[in-house]
């Protein structure tokens, strides 16, 4: 494997342990946000999530196919974490659980957007015999991300008073950083 290919790997991981870093910081907020600080009822908040997982779980074919298609693989991941990076922080300043299902929703496309097509450059990015490991090593650092994230809210929380709007707007600079990666 040529060093280039190696360096792609390792930026793909790195990008996407910042995007689970900043995605894992917010997430957990989620339910005590829309249900008490956006009043929204419970149902509300299942609608959301049911839409936004939906989204991204339907439309990561089509992103696929389309990436495939135009061999255009790294302006599908870039466009699709630049959504994401966009998207979180402006959850935070959404005053009606309609405004954040729709930013949801838009964060969930961008997630859609990104996965398939950089799945692929990681792929095309290994030798045949090491791409288990390639896909093992992006693996862990999306999961250490997962694990920094609601570490740095834990943290960042009481720092601002149980403000989750603010560290919502936080959230945007492991998003950006991220995209910028990439």
């Amino acid at each position: 494997m040529t060093a280039g290919r190696r360096r792609n790997i390792f930026w793909l991981g790195m990008v996407s342990l910042l995007e689970d870093a900043g995605s894992q910081m917010i997430y957990p907020l989620f339910p005590i946000f829309v249900t008490s600080v956006l009043g929204a009822p419970a149902t509300a908040l299942g609608l959301i999530e049911g839409i936004a997982e939906s989204t991204a779980s339907l439309l990561k074919p089509v992103a696929g196919h389309l990436s495939d298609r135009l061999g255009r693989r790294k302006v599908f991941a870039v466009t699709g974490y630049a959504i994401g990076a966009v998207a979180k922080p402006l959850l935070g300043l959404t005053r009606h659980w309609g405004a954040f299902l729709a930013l949801r929703f838009v964060d969930r496309l961008g997630k859609a957007t990104r996965t398939a097509p950089r799945d692929a450059l990681i792929s095309e990015s290994a030798d045949e015999g090491r791409r288990g490991a390639a896909f093992g090593f992006h693996r862990a650092m999306d999961t250490t991300g997962a694990v920094i994230g609601p570490l740095a809210a834990a943290v960042l929380l009481p720092a601002f008073a149980g403000d989750i709007r603010k560290l919502m707007l936080l959230s945007a600079i492991p998003a950006a950083a991220a995209a910028l990666l990439l």
